[in-house]
């Protein structure tokens, strides 16, 4: 087995790296070649947190594997990350593990990826302004990697604890954005692509905020309960994910759903976008919207790319179980 710890994961996996890995796991889906088992996700009843695994195999690109994990709240306050997750390789020939890799930046990474792919296919060319809803620890991640598909002027961000923004500021300085904190009516009206990143039980943006022809990725929604935006916006949306299966049972779209806003079979696969089985935004109007649940095969397709970046340049470490 090949080991991979945490501490060598930002040498490894660069987004340039995490975006094409993951772009390829959506296609590989959207061919048939690429499958996410059943999830499981549950609250432990102990230190509130939410304890999972998400596995998959890609059949096209050889990634068999599951990720293992959730999210401690209280981990912040102990001086560690909030989420907190291992992902285990196996070779599908003969069902022998053959890595284990720390899994914390990679499930960062990831999500960024996704959320940025789903910009640069679904938002207008034109956009400009970015929206943030959220500004926890993966805030930076997600406007780091958005800010690498498109040309945006400034960013301007909410947050449930506006004191966390300056944070975030400080990243869109380092990326040369204006940014400035301002309230959800003026952020919809602003924003031409908003990313939300919040853990939420609540919707903050509303349906009336949004004006046509805005993008949203909203990624934040993972669990059965959690809501980061309206039912009514999805209703008036056209409505992407990574995996509609998870997108109506823990996603942002279970809620519009439930409430006979939507039906799972208008929701498209991102990878149909990927591959051109879908033109994915029909027109400058249309409000898209990018429901990203963080699937399995997104965790395999970025840990096989740190194993084979950390083989080629001798880094981890072998070793027997």
């Amino acid at each position: 087995m090949y080991l991979v710890p945490e501490n060598l994961i930002a040498d490894l996996l660069g987004p340039d790296d995490a975006f094409a890995a993951v772009r390829d796991a959506f296609a590989a889906m959207s061919n048939g070649a690429a499958r996410n088992f059943p999830v499981v996700r549950e609250a432990l009843g102990h230190a509130d947190a939410l304890y999972g695994f998400k596995s998959g195999f890609d059949r096209e690109n050889l990634v068999l594997g599951v990720k293992s994990g959730g999210y401690w709240p209280g981990n912040m306050a102990k001086g560690l990350t909030n989420h907190q997750s291992v992902v285990v390789l196996f070779d599908p020939d003969t069902g022998r593990a053959s890595a284990l890799v720390g899994g914390n930046l990679l499930t960062a990474l990831r999500t960024a990826a996704a959320s940025a792919l789903a910009i640069d296919l679904l938002a207008r060319k034109d956009a400009r302004v970015l929206g943030m809803v959220g500004a926890g620890h993966q805030a930076a991640f997600q406007l780091r990697a958005a800010a690498r598909v498109r040309r945006f002027e400034r960013v301007v961000a909410w947050n449930y604890h506006p004191e966390m923004l300056p944070r975030l500021g400080a990243v869109a300085a380092e990326l040369g954005l204006p940014f400035e904190a301002v309230d959800l009516p003026t952020l919809g009206a602003e924003a031409d692509a908003i990313i939300t990143i919040t853990s939420s039980f609540a919707p903050s943006l509303m349906d009336a905020h949004l004006r046509p022809g805005t993008h949203l990725s909203c990624m934040g929604t993972d669990t059965r309960g959690k809501q980061e935006v309206e039912a009514a916006l999805l209703a008036r949306a056209r409505v992407f994910a990574d995996e509609v299966a998870q997108s109506v049972t823990i996603g942002e779209a279970q809620h519009a759903v439930a409430q006979g806003m939507i039906a799972a079979d208008a929701i498209v696969p991102i990878g149909d976008v990927v591959t051109g089985r879908h033109p994915g935004r029909r027109d400058a109007a249309e409000i898209t919207l990018f429901d990203g649940t963080g699937v399995g095969l997104q965790d395999l397709a970025v840990a096989a790319r740190a194993v084979a970046n950390a083989r080629a340049r001798g880094l981890g470490l072998e070793a027997e179980l």
